[in-house]
């Protein structure tokens, strides 16, 4: 078992408030791993300490071998990652974002163009190359940026809320694109949702995140069996572990924040 991702003891405090409570956990090489939870419960401070964003309070991470805090250049050279807000600039075309990150992510000059034919291509954006970015849909500005963090070739692939405002077509083609990049490239992937069904399709392990501590590790099957109740859902497993249901409406100030993402994704 090839362990990529080593959290031991991952602590972040902003003053009074801990967002990340000592938590600790292994990923596998070219697992499909996820953070469930709602919106609060530590998922993006998470990957923001893993992807060198935010400098843990205590503890420690390594990704593919290297600390986040003592090897953080390093750390970056192995990831890409795909924020929930949109990372695009829309007043560029296909082609002149994906050349920006390109250099942005120091493919070298040489590979460069075929780099991005072939992402252009692997994605279905090759027709779309000259387009403006603003003029594209939800699903293919996901796709976009999702082909912006996968041309360095990363070991891992960050996402998060990775279709968040987008539609259940767009949706399917979003996660068709990200299995296909992990069995192309082997990488891999490591994305927050508060999604269930997402998170039960395409996982090969979920945890469960609740006011900043993991609440329980495992994949779908097993989390369902410890709740011992027949026909458990991935919701079941939720509340039996967290008290809580997923399902909430949340307060004003989520509820705005998912809305300008949707507005931002079409």
């Amino acid at each position: 078992m090839d362990i990529i991702i080593e959290v031991e003891g991952l602590t972040k405090r902003f003053k009074d408030l801990v967002a990340v409570n000592n938590i600790s956990f292994e990923i596998c090489k070219k697992d499909i791993f996820a953070f469930l939870g709602p919106n609060g419960a530590g998922k993006t401070t998470t990957i923001k300490m893993l992807i060198t964003l935010l400098a843990p309070t205590s503890g420690d991470a390594k990704i593919n071998g290297y600390s986040v805090i003592h090897s953080p250049a390093e750390v970056r050279k192995n990831i890409g990652y795909v924020p929930q807000m949109i990372s695009v600039d829309g007043t560029l075309t296909v082609r002149e974002n994906l050349t920006m990150m390109a250099r942005l992510y120091d493919v070298p000059g040489i590979e460069r163009n075929e780099r991005i034919k072939q992402m252009l291509e692997f994605l279905k954006l090759d027709r779309y190359e000259r387009s403006l970015v603003r003029t594209l849909s939800g699903g293919m500005i996901r796709k976009l940026e999702i082909g912006q963090a996968m041309l360095h070739h990363p070991h891992i692939l960050f996402l998060d809320e990775p279709t968040t405002g987008l539609d259940p077509v767009a949706k399917r083609n979003v996660w068709e694109h990200i299995l296909e990049l992990r069995d192309k490239f082997d990488t891999t992937i490591f994305f927050s949702t508060h999604n269930l069904e997402e998170a039960e399709e395409v996982c090969d392990r979920v945890a469960i995140m609740d006011s900043g501590k993991i609440a329980a590790v495992g994949t779908v099957p097993e989390l369902k069996a410890k709740t011992l109740k027949e026909g458990a859902t991935l919701e079941d497993a939720f509340i039996f572990f967290t008290g809580g249901s997923l399902q909430e409406e949340g307060n004003f100030r989520e509820i705005r924040r998912t809305r300008q993402t949707q507005r931002r994704l079409g």
